[in-house]
């Protein structure tokens, strides 16, 4: 009797925590207007997710862009976190540059859209 009231605790913990689980909300843009050939910042604002278990990448070309800058981890009174991540970077034609966020083991990548 005792081991299934201890199941019945665990199934409902487990069940309670899976329950939490909110996907981030992912934004990618540039400090500044996109321009080929010159160099810019890329941002990658993570907001709206549960729990804190996540990583951001920024990427061009596959390559991770080198010396980013991440902000501390933050959250509201809802325990909803929010993260941001930069880079310099420098736009050009075919450059194919990415935030790739892995919240929770499960990898999701959001393309940069230059607009030019």
């Amino acid at each position: 009797m005792k081991v299934l009231a201890c199941l019945a605790v665990l199934a409902a913990v487990c069940c309670t925590v899976s329950s939490k689980v909110s996907s981030p909300k992912v934004q990618i843009y540039s400090r500044d207007p996109g321009e080929y050939g010159k160099e810019n910042t890329l941002i990658c604002h993570v907001s709206n997710f549960h729990p804190p278990d996540i990583t951001i990448d920024l990427m061009c070309d596959d390559k991770p862009l080198p010396n980013p800058k991440q902000t501390d981890l933050a959250f509201k009174q809802d325990w909803h976190f929010h993260l941001t991540k930069s880079a310099a970077f420098t736009p050009a034609a075919g450059k194919n540059c990415i935030c790739r966020v892995n919240h929770s083991g499960t990898v999701n990548s959001y393309a940069w859209e230059p607009n030019m």
